[in-house]
């Protein structure tokens, strides 16, 4: 195997929130507070407390944290990162997977566009955290995976394909793009960002966040965030936590991080390193948080480093026999 899963999974979570941070950080009218991000933490934390899936937990630990979405406002595609959780959680099981993500998905308002961005972007973490994905046939099987739909996604990711194929460089895949229904474009835009630069997470999502320009005439919902975010977490799962620049983790995600609801990167290692042990099968794991700087500390990369390699290393699992699946 390529990239241990723990690493993926981590590099899942971490490369969608660092995407999503670099977006606001060169665009002042993009930081602002959504509940989508601490909705995924929330998720995070039912799966690994009750080992499955369960709707009433997460409403309820939403109610309790006073977390909801406007509905008031136009669903945005952010609410697919709030899915990220479930796509790891089931990965390994194309059918359980598509169930899953359709039921998460019935805690907010039914969008037809936030449905089929959410089984895109999980049928292609599955690929990738299951070693399967082939550039060349990952769209033609994601729209397959999302199926009859009266959205434009699929055309749009068609358009992805074409895109690759004729070597087009940003600034076309871009113009041709954002001529359709902005939602769908954008998280059509986050694929093309993903594939074209495959194997280096800064590059994609460098990319991704100088597409904002076209997206802000409509930026209530947050697209240039969308397609920041949604490459992140695609490049992150592929690259894993090594192909994360390391100084971009220390500068954007310390010190004092209140994102995610997390207040320094290693809770959010912590968080993966526990949905990796519960899908194991593990029955004796130990939540507390391992090697958490004090709030407000800053470390060097060296620490940084220790911290990466340190958690790796303790997370000790044990399971029935039989129970740990294959990686």
């Amino acid at each position: 195997m390529r990239y241990s899963l723990v690493s993926r999974f981590r590099g899942t979570l971490l490369g969608a929130l660092l995407g999503a941070r670099l977006a606001s950080s060169q665009d002042k009218q993009l930081n602002r507070r959504c509940d989508v991000d601490k909705i995924a933490v929330l998720g995070v934390q039912s799966l690994i407390t009750l080992g499955k899936l369960d709707l009433d937990d997460w409403r309820e630990r939403q109610r309790q944290n006073s977390l909801h979405l406007d509905p008031t406002d136009e669903i945005s595609p952010n609410l697919i990162l709030s899915t990220l959780p479930v796509a790891l959680f089931f990965h390994e099981n194309i059918i359980k997977l598509r169930q899953n993500l359709l039921r998460v998905l019935q805690i907010w308002e039914d969008d037809p566009v936030v449905r089929d961005g959410t089984l895109a972007v999980g049928y292609a973490i599955a690929q990738i955290l299951t070693e399967k994905l082939h550039p060349q046939t990952l769209i033609p099987e994601a729209i397959a995976f999302i199926g009859e739909t009266p959205t434009s996604l699929p055309q749009q990711l068609l358009k992805v394909n074409d895109l690759l194929d004729r070597g087009a460089g940003l600034d076309r895949a871009q113009a041709e793009l954002s001529k359709e229904e902005k939602q769908s474009s954008a998280i059509a835009m986050a694929f093309y960002c993903f594939l074209n630069t495959l194997e280096d997470y800064r590059l994609a999502v460098s990319r991704a966040t100088r597409t904002g320009d076209v997206w802000c005439e409509d930026d209530e919902n947050l697209h240039p965030q969308t397609i920041s975010a949604i490459t992140g977490a695609l490049s992150g799962a592929y690259n894993s936590t090594t192909g994360i620049p390391l100084t971009w983790q220390v500068f954007y995600l310390q010190p004092n991080s209140t994102a995610w609801g997390m207040t320094n990167f290693s809770q959010m290692l912590k968080l993966a390193d526990g949905l990796v042990a519960v899908w194991s099968g593990v029955y004796n794991f130990d939540p507390s948080p391992i090697g958490l700087q004090p709030e407000g500390c800053v470390m060097s990369g060296e620490q940084a480093s220790l911290l990466l390699g340190e958690a790796v290393d303790s997370l000790c699992v044990y399971a029935s026999p039989r129970v740990i699946r294959s990686r």
